[in-house]
């Protein structure tokens, strides 16, 4: 099993990508999804950490497994913060590139014109704490989904990778 650093172990990575309609359900990798899960605690405390780990998955190609864990990281985020805007945002367009992958290219523009939507909305409220949403490279996020859904059909290749927007 491959694993990536975390702040306080490994991330563990799926052994595979689900995709619904290529494999049934049953050949999702549960057990490390589990495991990943079991990183997200109940509640944070005040904020998102800046360095959640959750984003990985997704730039590894596990958008299925990202979007479960996103969710249940957007779940236990703070009520009304910057984090559950960036966090919905991000399931969204994990959520897209697996609609990509599965050849849906105007089901996957819906969700990444929903994404930018909360991108710019995020980008109204004020910043200024050490959150997730408050390193995040918000607007060059926000770039890189609007070149996207300006192209006149999305393919599989126009998955949206968070690793590569850079940092501010």
């Amino acid at each position: 099993m491959t694993t990536l650093p975390l702040a306080t172990g490994n991330l563990p990575l799926p052994r595979w990508a689900y995709v619904p309609g290529e494999t049934v359900e049953a050949d999702a990798d549960y057990e490390t999804l589990a495991q990943v899960t079991a990183l997200v605690p109940s509640r944070f405390g005040g904020h998102v950490p800046a360095r959640h780990p959750a984003l990985r998955l997704n730039d590894h190609g596990y958008f299925w497994e990202s979007q479960e864990i996103l969710e249940a990281v957007w779940a236990a985020a703070p009520q009304g913060g910057r984090e559950r805007i960036l966090l919905r945002a991000c399931i969204q367009i994990a959520t897209a590139n697996l609609r990509l992958r599965m050849q849906k290219p105007h089901a996957a523009a819906r969700l990444l014109g929903e994404a930018l939507a909360d991108l710019k909305a995020l980008g109204l409220r004020n910043a200024g704490g050490d959150g997730f949403a408050d390193g995040f490279p918000v607007l060059a996020l926000a770039e890189l989904v609007k070149v996207k859904l300006g192209r006149p059909q999305l393919a599989k290749a126009d998955w949206v990778a968070f690793g590569s927007v850079s940092r501010t």
